[in-house]
This record gives C-alpha cells, structure tokens and sequence, in this order.
C-alpha cells in the first residue's frame, strides 16, 4: 500500500512554524523580481486545491505504486549495526535508492509534473545538481508528455557525465551553464531567469525545499511520504519509534521528507548531515546550518555561506547534491527552535561511509547518502549512541552516478 497524504496526519509531525505569508518563523518569504509574484501566486493556489482534492492524491498514488515502486523497501542493516560495536543496537535503512530513477527526487517530481499538467503547462525546467533531479524531472515529463528543459552547471555535468546521458535519452535539453560557480547555485539562477520570459507556458519544478513560497512547504509536502513510510513500517517491524533519524543535507528535501513525519515526537533525535568538505577550518564545505548567517539566497531568507559582505561564499563537497550554499526555510527554522541537531561530515568521512556501507550490506549508496552513514560511524567511535538503540537512516540515492569518483578514489588508495 502507499503511504498518502493524510497518512502524516496520524504521525508526530508538526508544521514547524508555517504561515499563510510562506515563512517558517523568521524564515522563507518570496524575495523575487515583480514579475515572478503571479507566478508564484498561481503555483500555490494550484497546490493548495490539489493537496485538498482527493482524486489528485489517488492518482498521484497510483503513479507513485505503479510507476515509482513505493513504499519504498525499509532496510534492515544488522551488519552495519554490528560494526559500530554498541550493544544491541539496530540500524534501518530507507532505500529511496531503489526508487525508479535511483533517489527521492521523483516523488517532487512526480508531483509537481501532475500540478503543472493541472495548471495548463506544457514546458518544464528545472535545475540539477548531482543530475538525479534532473533525471526525474526528465523522466516525468517523458511518462506526461511535457517538454523538458534542466539547466546544469559545467563542472557538475563533468562530474556526473552518467545523469547527463540519461536526461538526453529521456528527451530533456540540458543546458549548460558557464556562469557563476558553474555548479549548482548558477543553474537555479539561469532557470530562474527562463521562467520569467515564459510564465505563461513554463512551470518552474524545483527540486529541494528552498526557494520562495510556495517551494519549501510543496516539495516537504511531496517528499513527506518517505518519513511517513518509515514510521509505519519501522513501527510494524520494532514496535516503537527510532531513538535516532539521520539524513544528509544540502537544500534539504531528503532530510525534510524523513524528518516531518517524527518532528512533534521530542524523544526522537533528528540528525541533518551536512558537506564537510575539506574541513571547516578550510573553507572548502558546504555545511551551510553549521558556517552559514541568515541571508536572503535564491528568492528566500534561511541560512546561506556568505561572507562580510553578504557576497555568497563558494562551497565544496565530494557529492554535488550537497555542494551549494543554502538551506531551506523550514530547516533553517527547526535548527533555531533547537528540533533539529546539525553535523558536518568531510569528504573522508563520507567515503568511509560508503566503502563501510557496501562493505557490510552489499549497498553501493550516493555520496550524498553516504555523508550520513559516515557521520553514523563517528557517531558510535564517539560512544554517542545508546545501547540498545534504533537508529533510522535515509538513503536518498544509488551510487551509479558517483562511480567514476569511487574509480578514482580506488586508483588512489
């Protein structure tokens, strides 16, 4: 069966701070140019009634079943449990990685493609990072004939050759951008710049739960269902809640979509994991709830790498879904509420991560996933995980984009 809408409902969730004026506390707002507002404005009203609308949500569900293969698989790890070396500890695994298209992406996507099909739009963009956005968003536009265009920095595009041949083969245009940082940051902005030339025709579908109102809220929304999944399922195997949920951060759609679900249950322990890097002391991270000030990035105000000058900062991380300067609105919020712990992993950290993983449970995960199971391990060599303890974990995505960075890593070793 698939976990729905309302399925949150019946879980520990709280809205953290939403309001009708799009901000989480201090956090959110629309800080765009004037004429992106009715577009905005357009985007909500379509969410909110199709969030009401129950035949919305079961053909939604019925894709998510049939196209997409959820519920997701609920993993049980007892030999990557065994190598921390903590008695009676038990580890969970939520293999979004086994999703079609290989991450979390698609359920957004998925969503958002059926909301812009209901708003009369017959052209997509969207911006990609790691290139596994990309991929869904190409991939839904093939299954409802929508015309597709990702925008995607050069250095990514090297980097993660693989995802761009897939977004090609689905029919999407990648666009390369030269701009900027060449990453991540510069290709929000050059899709950011289509949509206002083509509002009329063009929905915007952005991938992480930034950006202006209503993006944050509408993707926690689609992606929720991983969270709320992972309760059910965790609560039928153990028969209690996880004392620990862990996911790694870079806009935060993973991380909010396990985290919602278990938000209003104070006793659980949620664990946002963000890009180390090279290290703090470096400069050279991501880790923008941990280095960042509140700033205005990318039409919303949440926490951002900037510097003196408000100027924004470059990042670095070994996973190019985590290396970009920014955060959401609502994970901005629940970290200054204190709901949310952050942790930095360094790019070494997560390739222990991932070698331990595949290693132990024969599970070749992202490079962004991986920063969570790396700080996972530190966690135990730190004894700063109790006896007897369940530990639930996000796997956001599969590894087969990061391959040629693992050859290179094994040639090096």
């Amino acid at each position: 069966m698939v976990i729905g809408h309302t399925s949150a409902h019946a879980t520990g969730c709280y809205d953290a701070g939403h309001d009708d004026r799009g901000r989480f506390g201090a956090f959110g707002g629309r800080y765009v140019p004037e004429g992106l507002m009715a577009a905005l404005e357009e985007v909500e009203d379509a969410h909110r009634r199709a969030w009401a609308d129950p035949d919305f949500h079961r053909e939604l569900d019925e894709l998510l079943r049939d196209r997409v293969g959820r519920p997701t698989l609920l993993h049980s790890a007892p030999r990557l449990a065994q190598s921390l070396a903590i008695p009676g500890v038990r580890v969970f695994l939520k293999r979004e990685d086994m999703a079609h298209t290989g991450a979390h992406k698609i359920n957004n996507a998925l969503g958002q493609g059926l909301l812009a099909t209901r708003m009369g739009k017959t052209r997509i963009i969207a911006e990609t990072g790691a290139g596994q956005h990309g991929v869904a968003v190409a991939t839904v536009c093939a299954m409802l004939g929508l015309t597709c265009v990702v925008y995607m920095g050069v250095e990514d595009m090297a980097r993660q050759q693989s995802n761009v041949v897939r977004m090609r083969l689905l029919g999407a245009e990648v666009r390369a951008v030269r701009s900027g940082d060449r990453r991540l940051k510069s290709a929000v902005t050059e899709a950011v710049r289509d949509w206002v030339a083509h509002t009329e025709d063009t929905h915007f579908l952005f991938g992480t739960a930034a950006g202006p109102a209503p993006y944050p809220r509408m993707v926690r929304d689609h992606q929720s269902r991983i969270g709320a999944e992972s309760r059910t399922q965790l609560l039928a195997l153990t028969g209690r809640l996880p004392d620990d949920v862990i996911a790694c951060v870079g806009g935060g759609s993973n991380a909010l979509g396990m985290f919602h679900a278990f938000t209003g249950d104070p006793a659980v322990r949620l664990i946002g994991v963000e890009a180390g890097g090279r290290g703090l002391h470096t400069g050279e991270h991501a880790a923008t709830l941990s280095a960042g000030t509140p700033g205005e990035m990318d039409g919303s105000f949440s926490y951002v790498l900037q510097d003196g000058d408000g100027q924004i900062a470059r990042t670095h991380s070994i996973a190019a879904g985590l290396d970009y300067p920014g955060v959401g609105p609502e994970l901005s919020h629940l970290k200054d509420i204190g709901r949310i712990e952050h942790a930095v992993a360094t790019d070494a950290v997560a390739v222990h991560g991932l070698h331990t993983l595949c290693r132990t449970e024969g599970i070749i995960t992202a490079l962004e996933s991986a920063h969570a199971v790396g700080y996972l391990l530190e966690l135990a060599e730190h004894r700063q995980i109790a006896e007897d303890a369940v530990i639930l974990v996000c796997l956001s995505g599969r590894g087969d984009k990061d391959l040629a960075i693992a050859a290179g890593l094994l040639d090096a070793s």
